[in-house]
This record gives structure tokens, sequence and C-alpha cells, in this order.
């Protein structure tokens, strides 16, 4: 019996998540049209990762090898080194919303495909979001924990603001200025504004 709920939960959970997520290959922050119907701390925060990954999603929406590899100049990060660190910012935002320690600076490459960064990144934010949508998650125990070599750093959530979310804004505009400078403009139907795609 125990098994038969456990399995309807769990039936139950993944036709909520597909039925808030799109068809895209299944990633989210396609649409973020909908919105909580209450004005929390919890809330509004899980809003300003919303409109992050939405932004993310849609400027990383069919990026070519070509787009990939453009840099403005010699010294600049190219686009999949910008995502490279958005990866890393997106594992920051996570960590601090459940309170786990940062070990990675968030400025590492990855050897992983372009496709999986961005799912990684995606996922990201979406658990992060996912929890402070939950009724357990109090903004005011959150906290930026960075493990160095000297002893752990400890934030309040003020920093992953004006850190982790706002940077990784910041750097998805550049996705989208070098993409249109590769040839491979973003999408004009994508209203940030609706937060969803214009028929």
């Amino acid at each position: 019996m125990k098994f038969y709920i456990a399995f309807l939960i769990f039936v139950i959970s993944q036709n909520v998540y597909t039925q808030n997520q799109p068809n895209t290959n299944m990633l989210p922050f396609q649409d973020i049209s909908d919105y909580p119907d209450s004005y929390t701390k919890e809330n509004l925060l899980a809003r300003m990762i919303d409109g992050l990954g939405f932004r993310f999603f849609w400027a990383t929406e069919g990026l070519r090898p070509e787009d990939l590899s453009f840099r403005p100049t010699p010294e600049a990060r190219n686009s999949e080194e910008t995502i490279d660190h958005i990866m890393g910012l997106s594992a920051m935002i996570l960590n601090c919303i459940e309170n786990k320690p940062n070990v990675r600076s968030g400025e590492e490459t990855s050897p992983l495909s372009f496709t999986d960064k961005r799912k990684i990144t995606l996922d990201n934010l979406w658990k992060a979001r996912q929890v402070l949508s939950s009724s357990k998650a109090k903004v005011e125990d959150m906290k930026i924990i960075m493990v160095r070599k000297e002893g752990n750093q400890e934030m309040p959530i003020w920093n992953l603001i004006n850190g982790p979310i706002e940077d990784g804004l910041w750097h998805v505009g550049q996705i989208v200025t070098f993409r249109r400078s590769s040839g491979n403009p973003f999408n004009s139907k994508v209203s940030v504004l609706s937060g969803k795609v214009r028929q």
C-alpha cells in the first residue's frame, strides 16, 4: 500500500511539473506568465529567479557553434565561457537558497556540452525557485556561504540579489548582444514584460 501511495504522489508531482513547464525538452522557464497570488519575501525572490531563468532560456535557445565561440575582442569571454559563468552563478543561487556552502567560485569553465550546461543552469534555477515556493522556506534564514582557504565567509541574502542574481542578468544580456553580433539575433517575439512568447 505504501508503494502505491508513494507512486501516486510521484505521478501527481510529475503531472504538476509538466503542466507548469515547457514542452521543449522539458526545460523550465520557457513561459513565466503565471505568477503567485500573494506577495511574500520568498515569492518576490522566486520571481527574480523566474526572470533570470526566462531570459537565460531564450537568450540561449537555438545557439549555434559559431554563436558559442563568438567573442567581441580577444580578451573577452566568448558566449560559451559566459554560459559557464552563469552556470556557476546558478549553482551559487541554489546553494544559498538551500543553505549549502559554495566550494567553487563560479568562474570555472566546464568540459560539458552546451546542451548539458544549459539544462543544468535552468534546473538549478528551477530547484531554487521551487524551494522558495515551499511553505518551509524563510528568506531571513538564507545566506551565501563561501568556502575559502582562510575560512568560510557568510553573507546575507542581500548579497545573493546584488551578486549572483543580478550578475546572471548582466551576463545573459551579453549573450543576447553576442548572438546578435554573430548573426543569430534573440527571438523578437519573446516578451520579457509578459514572460511569454507573443503569437
